[in-house]
């Protein structure tokens, strides 16, 4: 997805200088505010096919999955990608992370050399594939969740489901509950915008993205998690942004922290892509949390 949307907004923002030079700088910071805007949506904007060192493609309740696990006499540190997003979003954060501590990252079906997806792609199907996964590959609860964007959207109903397997909760920059609600409905997009989005992801992209509400009201149905630790990474750079639908999207993202009572929401000097862009922060957070109590036989 990543090359195909590059290609479609280089040659949109061409076009437009060709037939109006003096109006592409207006146009061009446009497309970049609806980007910022949406770029919970945008996670697969990363460039290249690359994967986590030590990744393998197993065979794991008659389906292949693609991910990449790091064992040691502690609980397990679980990160989740946003949409569009595979393991190597997680590059600059998960090998000095496992150093000393268990980690375990994924590609969820139909990413990557994962098998394609055959369930719905609500966050109810998604969490509990997740955990059949990580009982599959001996992984025991209590874990970390570390979730980034859409990615973090399901660790919330992962840790509000099921609260007594969850130690602590890492959101990076995630997906509000109520993201694609309000002024961030869909409907509200420009057309050139939804018709970009229509073109330049997968099939499992837009399953995700069109379940993104129930999964909200399933999150927001559930008791908040409280009594441990939650970590809120909040990009400040699209909070710089001003139109309806950055309004919106920087409300959200203030928001956030309110959901979890006794939670810390910090700011990093980043984009969305805090995994790539700051992954210090996310490092950070999850140390704040550490040392992890070696499992229990």
């Amino acid at each position: 997805m990543g090359s195909n949307w590059c290609n479609i907004r280089n040659r949109w923002s061409y076009d437009t200088l060709q037939k109006n030079p003096s109006g592409y700088k207006k146009n061009h910071m446009k497309t970049k505010l609806l980007i910022e805007c949406i770029t919970f949506l945008m996670v697969a904007l990363l460039s290249g096919c690359t994967t986590l060192q030590g990744a393998l493609t197993e065979n794991i309740n008659n389906r292949q999955v693609e991910y990449v696990l790091v064992k040691h006499d502690t609980g397990t540190v679980v990160f989740e990608n946003g949409l569009g997003g595979e393991i190597n979003w997680w590059e600059k954060v998960f090998p000095e992370i496992s150093k000393d501590i268990t980690a375990f990252a994924y590609n969820r079906p139909g990413y990557g050399k994962s098998d394609p997806a055959s369930t719905p792609r609500d966050g109810t199907h998604i969490v509990n594939e997740l955990r059949s996964l990580l009982r599959s590959k001996d992984l025991n609860p209590p874990y970390v969740l570390v979730g980034h964007s859409l990615g973090g959207l399901y660790m919330q109903l992962f840790a509000r489901r099921y609260p007594d397997e969850v130690t602590a909760l890492i959101l990076v920059d995630s997906t509000h509950p109520a993201q694609l609600k309000g002024k961030g409905s869909p409907e509200n997009w420009p057309t050139w915008f939804r018709f970009v989005f229509g073109v330049a992801t997968s099939s499992v992209e837009r399953d995700e993205m069109n379940a993104i509400n129930t999964t909200g009201e399933n999150v927001l149905s559930l008791p908040s998690f409280i009594g441990k630790p939650v970590i809120v990474l909040s990009a400040s750079q699209p909070m710089k942004e001003k139109s309806e639908l950055a309004d919106d999207a920087n409300e959200k993202r203030k928001d956030l922290a309110r959901l979890y009572p006794g939670s810390k929401q910090i700011w990093v000097d980043s984009g969305h892509g805090i995994p790539l862009e700051k992954p210090e922060s996310v490092i950070s957070a999850i140390r704040e949390v550490l040392p992890l109590k070696p499992q229990k036989p």
